[in-house]
């Protein structure tokens, strides 16, 4: 049974401090720190639930963290509930706490605050259920039974141990669930499901807040999807009032943004030009933001502002809502819809007459659901539910206009083209739940005569009692009494890493203290003594040598470590990164540059684990950022060439590894390190004697000849270059030229990167010199070309002698009217202008088709192939599906005109393909399977016989077809005679994934049930039923007698077919395990995740061990699809991946070496942004194709080498 609890989380001041503004330690009592998660129960390394959303810390303590001294130790705590919501629309519902508690005397320690000091600290409950009445008073025992003086009789973490796991959620309109904590009992219970939504929450604060006038716009401008600001200086009432409004709405839901509490130092949301609804503390100032249409409702004052005008509800609908609102509130006031709102407040204050209780809160929903009834009267009339309409809205508005003698009407012509609107209609079709619902149920009852209020369900029996008790017993006359929130007992891991961070923040402030003042050295006496400008300067020089020979130390220790160690959490790693951070003079991170620089000249070959290499890695990074931020270009160009070198010596380096290293560094899309390096051009040059324009122009086509060349996008690009020109002065025609030359920026730094391809040394980059060597053959291998490709495009770029490069632009620079050829081989201008209009070859196509997001794809293998086009090397077909209702598919041989085909048939969104030699069938929302004819593309057959969305489809031999649907069948068909030959698998959840062996007739299904259902086809009989899983699974693959499952619980399994159990479990990812594949020739799995780490696994000493991490992906691994020699990976940030596992290696693994570490990362695209939702490869041919909310198709060659 699930839990109404969640979790508990206790956040507030962890042992690394960091202000708001993302600086390290202490700076005082008058800043404001983030908050950090603390402790939670369950505890890290569970599995019942997914972790807690990484925002909870920063969104429960909205201002941030305060301390403060001894003299103002306590304040009145703070009850109020947030609403965090998650990516798919689900909703988390926290009550908090807030208060203040003594700092931890190690922190304390640590970062050198007052002894006895304070800091802000919240306690929450969080739960997926929307009980706020249960959630605030659990917690708010919780907190009475910590601070009571009396004392509790159990260990407080116990006593929430015991509340976290074993209160369960009533089931609705059945049970009611009692409880204890310590002496205080409480009780939950949640409402039918066949009537209004469950809401734990009382209105009346909205109506105590706003008068009837004001709340009638705030709810229009909610139905209008208007960007809509709340101001309290309460936080409860933000979240309070937004839910209120958003239950108000009922059937319709709130579609966008939605944060009710609103952190403060997230006030730039406002300016998000989409709709939201947020709430925002009174005391948090918005000057100087763009307030233009957003809807600002002060609930302290009663007041609305917006600069757009919110259309009135029509009449009589107004009227109608205006009155009953008022006769809810104010019953005794005789002839209330007469009299005008201002004198009526001045006889009645807001929110008079009898005791607000739960039948007005049902009265009040009651009313809207009427005046939906009436303003949408005879909706259901103009649905089309077509491929290109679902409603019908012009029709609908004229029909509204003739029934009620009026015009067109504004209000309703925007509110039936929302997004609300049309999620409402799309709930509602096809849906099993459509029967339940209550505007229709209204409608009808209201079209009969009959009592509108018989619409809701009516409580005949009492609810089933459920009396949860305390196994544990608690040691008589034992009292627990804590004079500050206990902190939870942390495990070794955790304390470790507590105790590092704390030891390196320590480490950090000594060396911050040290005497490095130029007028201040503290003798051994202490006092302060006076020192000439030499002893100051080996001062400097004692400081500077003393921090680099603790860096090597630490970096030698680094190297050390164990295989079982994590570099990113030892004590050296911590160390370093806070030297690196601490340092405004950057002598730490220059420090740490020199220290690697001279361990690579020393003969270190760069070996490192990929866990070394990633920490390495980090602190590069870290160094090179905060150069940038001094402006400290000597330490950037050291630490790139470093950085370069260490990839190229590294054993697992790759073609092109160097240039995506060297393109994923983040301060190339920073302004100012741009600005900075400009200004480290003009120091440089050597031309400073010429016109100033012309010099400035000069060194800003350098500029943007390096932003081409890594990358940057051309509106980027020009933004930051027109930035700079304007800064410096530069006149409108040479803003003209730059302008133009960045028109051709793409093909003249085609060869920017040294690639060995002839079709680019035609094109040398103008201005500046390739990194690539002049003297390197176009035959030298890829790897050898990759291995001087970093270190001379970084000196390329830091070059001290600009003379050369600035040459060759002064010409262009200073005359516009021609481009002469020099000896280094510039390009005429008639050779730039035919360079742009050169077509040059690139590996990614963009296949353009859809009108709605693909949602399916399919690749054609090569045996379906020969019976279309025959025996060609490069014909390879994908299938796609779409939301816009359609099949396509595509032939990649075809450059240019790949579509080949359109299916039709499907009237929803089609989820699922298959084929074979001579069929195309699919499988869609609309309940239905629709076989083709690949050849001719005529539709054959329609196999209807499932009860809700199809999710999975199988061509089989025999013209069979195996699907399965979220009614929780798998069906067999026979397409000769359209008939359902089968059931051949019921679950008793939705099936999300399928896997059929055609030779053995077993068939392996999963999905919402959470259990992996095995069943033999031929003897018409179910073999297993594996349980284990907590959580859906969302993948399946079946080979030999190994059966593997991916589910949300953030596990893999493998399972045995014969023995019937399971062989083991993969549990080391940070997220739900979207897709498993099995190596049949190294009998090894790879598993993919939401967390985008892609694993791979085999057996060891008869148990199963992940062998390698790739971190290439940053988010949910989508696709993985595995040859002999070949493994194909997608994920859903629009990234692709391709490795090999060279033939060679096969004949010299050993028994005992790792057949799985052979796998190589062969070649990646450029990521493009997009959104990925399915992914298929085409490993015969290295081809891989990604789908995504767009539309479009994004096919990669890997063969092109670009």
């Amino acid at each position: 049974m699930a839990r109404i609890f969640e979790y508990f989380v206790v956040c507030g001041i962890g042992p690394e401090i960091r202000t708001l503004d993302g600086n390290k330690g202490y700076h005082g009592n008058g800043v404001m720190y983030l908050p950090f998660l603390l402790d939670q129960y369950p505890p890290q390394n569970h599995s019942l639930y997914p972790p807690p959303p990484p925002q909870l810390p920063t969104c429960v303590l909205p201002a941030g963290v305060q301390f403060y001294d001894s003299n103002h130790p306590s304040s009145d705590p703070r009850s109020y509930p947030i609403v965090l919501t998650e990516g798919d629309g689900s909703k988390i519902y926290v009550s908090c706490i807030a208060f203040r508690d003594r700092v931890c005397e190690d922190i304390a320690e640590a970062y050198r605050i007052t002894a006895g000091s304070f800091a802000d600290k919240c306690i929450c409950l969080v739960s997926r259920a929307p009980s706020f009445r249960i959630l605030r008073d659990a917690l708010e025992e919780i907190f009475l039974l910590c601070f009571s003086t009396s004392g509790s009789s159990k260990p407080l973490w116990d006593v929430i141990a015991c509340l976290v796991s074993k209160v369960p959620l009533p089931e609705p309109g059945k049970d009611r669930v009692l409880f204890a904590i310590e002496n205080s009992l409480l009780a939950v219970e949640v409402p039918p499901k066949d009537g209004l939504p469950h809401v734990d929450i009382s209105f009346q604060p909205l109506f105590q807040c706003l008068d009837v006038d004001n709340f009638i716009k705030l709810f229009t401008a909610v139905l209008l999807e208007r960007r809509i600001l709340l101001r309290s200086d309460k936080y409860s009432l933000l979240t309070l009032v937004s839910e209120a409004v958003c239950h108000l709405i009922y059937p319709f839901r709130w579609q966008h943004v939605y944060i009710p509490l609103l952190f403060f130092s997230g006030v730039d949301y406002i300016d998000a030009p989409t709709p939201y609804m947020m709430g925002l503390h009174s005391g948090v100032d918005t000057f100087g933001l763009v307030m233009d249409g957003v809807v600002v409702v002060d609930l302290k004052h009663n007041l609305i502002t917006t600069t757009e005008e919110i259309p009135p509800i029509p009449e009589p609908e107004y009227s109608f809502l205006r009155g009953e609102i008022m006769k809810l509130l104010y019953p005794n006031v005789v002839g209330i819809d007469q009299m005008k709102g201002g004198s009526f407040f001045e006889q009645c204050p807001r929110g008079g007459g009898r005791t607000w209780g739960e039948d007005h809160d049902l009265h009040l929903r009651f009313i809207f659901l009427k005046f939906f009834a009436s303003i949408l009267g005879g909706y259901r009339n103009f649905i089309e539910n077509t491929a290109t309409h679902v409603f019908n809205s012009q029709a609908f508005l004229k029909k509204r206009s003739r029934s009620t003698n009026q015009p067109l009407d504004p209000m309703i012509s925007q509110f039936v083209e929302s997004q609300g609107f049309f999620d409402y209609l799309e709930r509602g079709l096809g849906s099993e739940a459509n029967g339940n619902n209550l505007l229709d149920k209204l409608q009808d009852a209201i079209g009969r005569g009959q009592n509108p209020m018989t619409i809701l369900p009516t409580l005949l029996i009492e609810p089933e009692i459920i009396t949860i008790s305390d196994p544990s017993v608690a040691t008589p006359g034992t009292k627990y009494c804590y004079d500050r929130f206990p902190p939870n007992i942390l495990s070794k891991e955790l304390e470790d890493k507590r105790k590092q961070i704390l030891a390196a923040a320590s480490g950090a402030l000594e060396y911050k203290h040290t005497p490095s003042s130029p007028s201040v050295f503290v003798s051994k006496d202490n006092k302060p003594e006076s020192l000439s400008p030499r002893e100051r300067a080996a001062e400097r020089e004692r400081m500077v040598l003393d921090i680099k020979v603790k860096l090597q130390g630490l970096w030698l220790r680094l190297l050390k470590l164990g295989a079982t160690d994590d570099p990113l959490s030892s004590f050296e790693y911590g160390t370093i990164i806070a030297l690196i951070e601490s340092d405004a003079e950057g002598i730490g991170g220059s420090g740490f540059v020199e220290c690697i620089r001279e361990h690579i000249h020393s003969g270190w070959p760069c070996q490192l684990t990929e866990e070394q290499f990633i920490a390495v890695k980090e602190l590069l990074k870290t160094a090179i950022n905060l150069a940038t931020a001094r402006n400290d270009m000597a330490t950037v160009r050291d630490a790139l060439e470093v950085s370069s070198e260490m990839h190229k010596k590294d054993v697992n380096n790759v073609s092109h590894y160097v240039q995506r290293h060297l393109r994923s560094l983040t301060i190339w899309e920073e302004l100012r390190f741009w600005e900075g390096y400009f200004d480290y051009l003009l120091d440089c040059s050597s031309s400073k004697s010429t016109n100033y324009a012309t010099l400035v122009t000069a060194q800003l086509i350098i500029v943007a000849t390096h932003m081409a060349g890594l990358g940057l996008p051309d509106t980027d690009a020009w933004f930051m270059i027109e930035t700079i020109a304007g800064k410096n002065n530069i006149g409108y025609k040479h803003i003209i030229k730059l302008r133009g030359f960045l028109s051709h920026i793409r093909q003249v730094c085609s060869g920017y990167w040294g690639i060995s391809s002839g079709k680019f040394q035609s094109a040398p980059s103008y201005g500046l010199p390739s990194p690539r060597p002049q003297d390197v053959s176009d035959t030298t291998q890829q790897s050898s070309e990759a291995s001087v490709v970093g270190r001379s495009w970084v000196q390329s770029m830091f070059s001290r002698d600009r003379a050369s490069s600035f040459s060759r632009v002064r010409k262009w620079a200073s005359d516009s009217d021609s481009l002469d050829v020099n000896e280094n081989g510039s390009l005429y201008k008639q050779d730039v202008h035919a360079a742009g209009q050169k077509k040059v070859q690139t590996n990614i196509r963009m296949l353009r088709g859809h009108t709605g997001a693909v949602t399916a794809l399919h690749c054609v293998t090569k045996r379906e192939v020969w019976d279309l086009v025959g025996d060609r090397e490069d014909a390879g077909f994908f299938i796609s599906g779409s939301t816009d209702c359609t099949v396509k598919i595509w032939d990649p041989s075809l450059r240019g005109s790949e579509l080949r085909a359109t299916l039709k048939g499907h009237t929803r969104t089609v989820r699922a393909i298959s084929s074979d030699r001579g069929k195309v069938v699919s499988g869609s929302d609309d309940q239905s399977v629709l076989v083709w004819d690949k050849q001719t593309t005529q539709l054959l057959e329609e196999l209807k016989g499932h009860d809700a969305q199809v999710s999975v489809v199988r061509m089989l031999s025999g013209e069979r077809v195996l699907t399965a649907a979220h009614d929780g069948t798998v069906k067999m068909w026979d397409v000769r005679t359209d008939t359902c030959v089968a059931t051949v698998g019921r679950c008793s959840g939705a099936v999300l994934c399928m896997e059929y062996d055609d030779s053995t007739g077993i068939l392996a299904a999963g999905g919402r049930d959470t259990v992996a259902n095995i069943w033999d086809i031929r003897a018409g009989k179910q073999m297993h039923k594996f349980l284990g899983h907590s959580k859906w699974i969302r993948s399946i693959r079946m080979v030999g007698d190994t059966v593997l499952t991916g589910s949300d619980d953030w596990t893999a399994r493998m399972w045995s077919l014969s023995q019937g159990t399971c062989d083991a479990v993969l549990a080391c990812h940070d997220g739900p395990v979207l897709c498993v594949e099995y190596s049949v020739s190294d009998k090894g799995i790879v598993t993919g995740s939401n967390d985008g780490l892609l694993r791979f696994w085999e057996n060891d000493d008869g148990g199963i061990k992940c062998i390698k991490n790739v971190t290439i992906h940053t988010s949910s691994i989508l696709s993985i699809n595995a040859g002999e020699h070949w493994l194909g990976i997608g994920a859903a940030d629009n990234s692709m991946s391709l490795f090999h596992r060279p033939q060679e290696r096969l004949g010299g693994l050993s028994n005992s070496s790792s057949r799985m570490a052979g796998w190589q990362l062969y070649r990646t695209p450029q990521k493009t942004v997009a959104m990925v939702r399915c992914v298929s490869s085409d490993l015969e041919r290295k081809r891989i194709c990604s789908g995504g909310r767009n539309g479009m198709l994004r096919l990669w060659d890997a063969t092109i080498n670009i």
